[in-house]
């Protein structure tokens, strides 16, 4: 940045002191009013110079000559008289010579060689009198020849060579540094993958972004700022390069010119923009204040330290999350008024791209959305839960505002759209444990045929529940007959998990345990239905060993 504002300083101009002259003659904005309003005065003045350097501004040419041809016939004159070097500059004088006051050399003889005439016409054409405008005309002209032999000799040229290599230098040396500053912050970023993401987290806003895309987005930004630097520097470069040499002062003057006024205009918006900027940080900072605000009362409610009747504690996040995108809406809306150029054109045009992407792609965000909404508030499952959705069952990684996602025991996450999930049945086998403290059932069915007592089988099938760790004693397990099929009858075993987590696992061991159990009473369990008929065949039941 230090390199930025002392090429900006030196491309205006006002450094290393090359005394530079103007773009313009100090006294040309003298009289406008008066040009304005005196008859014959051209609107758009034409400049007398030297290498592309203004001194003399002429809005009116003498007598009945055309304003360009006089111009450039002054021009070529004043060249010839700079690179005359027999004529020194305090030779030009200013003769009266009524209607006309002269400026021309004076000889060394004494005779004197008009070179520019100056009537009473032209000089009303800036308010003055003709004698007040030859004396200007007199010193723009000396000083033009004094600064063209200056620039226009070995020393100067040395002296430019030098200066500009210097630059160059400087210029190579900040682009070494700069390259390698970019790429410490490319690397600073790319291994801090939670970049920015605490911050983003106390506002509320974490759960709406993932590190990757701040990540993604921080580098976007460095390229930004790194090339936007190297252009911005490299440009300025150009205009003070140029004014080291006087066939390239002139092109450098232009350069300088646009630069000045690109700068005194952006710097005129700042100005005027202040208070403006200064309401858009007061918005911002209650905007700010108020998210924290929530922020802490919706912790503390998740906490348990507050509480409201009919409000869950596992609603309090989740709502502090649309408070707080409700409230950078409500700060957005009211900065927007402030915002510099907001009326402009242009914000129309994108207001109205925006509202027509939002109309193409609002039906399912907006469906999935409201679907998220519902699920939070309905208070179907949380973080955590086990839970079959859509016959997929997992444990519940995230609930977002726009999918629901599921990680499934053998470690696939599951991503289900919420307006899917709204539409289907929820089985949560967390829900009873947490919600009412009571244990969450399995069963499972098995036949057994008709010659085995029903006493029997009930016996083996709750000794196997009782034998699997995984089964809670709160509630005894109990067994259902369920059907009497044409070849056996159905046995239902309930009984209760002790953790959700351990479902499908205790689920396994209950059966496991169920052939154990069979098969050291000798008791045959019919499934699948056998239809053949005993002829001398073995039966069905496992051997031990």
């Amino acid at each position: 940045m230090a390199l930025l504002a002392l090429l900006l300083w030196l491309a205006l101009g006002t450094g290393l002191g090359l005394g530079l002259d103007p773009p313009r003659p100090a006294w040309a904005g003298e009289g406008g009013t008066a040009a304005a309003a005196a008859p014959g005065c051209a609107t758009t003045p034409l400049f007398i110079g030297l290498d592309g350097r203004r001194y003399l501004e002429i809005r009116r040419a003498p007598a009945a000559q055309k304003l360009d041809e006089y111009v450039r016939r002054a021009n070529a004159r004043l060249l010839e008289v700079a690179q005359d070097h027999t004529v020194q500059p305090h030779q030009l004088v200013v003769q009266d010579e009524p209607p006309f006051s002269l400026v021309g050399i004076r000889e060394q003889d004494g005779r004197f060689n008009p070179e520019l005439a100056v009537g009473d016409r032209a000089a009303a054409c800036f308010g003055v009198t003709r004698q007040q405008l030859a004396l200007r005309y007199r010193d723009g002209m000396r000083r033009a020849i004094t600064s063209y032999r200056g620039s226009h000799t070995l020393g100067s040229w040395l002296r430019g060579t030098a200066l500009a290599a210097l630059v160059l230098g400087f210029y190579i040396l900040w682009l070494r540094v700069q390259g390698g500053l970019n790429r410490r912050l490319q690397r600073h970023f790319a291994e801090r993958p939670r970049f920015m993401m605490q911050e983003l987290s106390r506002l509320g806003l974490g759960g709406f972004v993932e590190a990757d895309h701040v990540r993604q987005i921080m580098q976007w930004l460095r390229q930004v700022v790194h090339w936007s630097l190297v252009l911005v520097i490299s440009y300025l470069l150009i205009p003070l390069l140029l004014g080291f040499f006087p066939p390239t002062a002139g092109i450098a003057e232009g350069l300088r010119g646009q630069i000045k006024t690109v700068v005194l205009g952006f710097l005129g918006g700042i100005v005027q923009a202040i208070p403006n900027l200064v309401s858009i940080g007061v918005i911002l900072v209650i905007t700010v204040l108020a998210i924290r605000a929530s922020q802490s009362w919706f912790r503390a409610v998740d906490h348990g330290r507050i509480r409201l009747p009919g409000f869950y504690q596992e609603w309090a996040l989740p709502t502090a999350r649309l408070v707080a995108i409700l409230l950078c809406m409500a700060g957005l809306a009211a900065a927007f008024p402030y915002i510099p150029g907001s009326g402009s054109k242009v914000f129309q045009g994108a207001g109205l791209f925006i509202g027509a992407l939002a109309a193409l792609g609002s039906s399912a965000i907006a469906s999935n959305i409201i679907s998220g909404l519902m699920l939070i508030y309905t208070r179907a499952f949380r973080e955590g839960d086990r839970v079959e959705i859509n016959g997929v069952v997992g444990v519940v990684q995230d609930r977002a505002l726009l999918v629901t996602r599921l990680q499934t025991p053998r470690n696939e996450l599951v991503s289900i759209p919420n307006a899917s999930v709204i539409g289907a049945s929820v089985v949560n086998y967390s829900f009873s444990r947490r919600e009412i403290s009571q244990p969450v059932a399995i069963a499972t069915t098995i036949t057994i045929g008709y010659d085995v007592p029903w006493r029997q089988v009930h016996a083996l099938m709750l000794a196997a529940a009782q034998s699997v760790p995984g089964i809670t004693d709160e509630i005894d397990p109990f067994v259902l007959q369920t059907a009497l099929n044409d070849f056996h009858i159905s046995y239902e075993l309930t009984a209760f998990v002790r953790a959700p987590d351990t479902y499908r696992q205790t689920l396994s061991e209950v059966l496991a345990a169920l052939q154990d159990q069979f098969a050291a009473a000798d008791v045959e369990i019919l499934s699948p239905g056998y239809h053949a008929i005993r002829n001398g065949n073995r039966s069905t039941v496992p051997k031990n060993g």
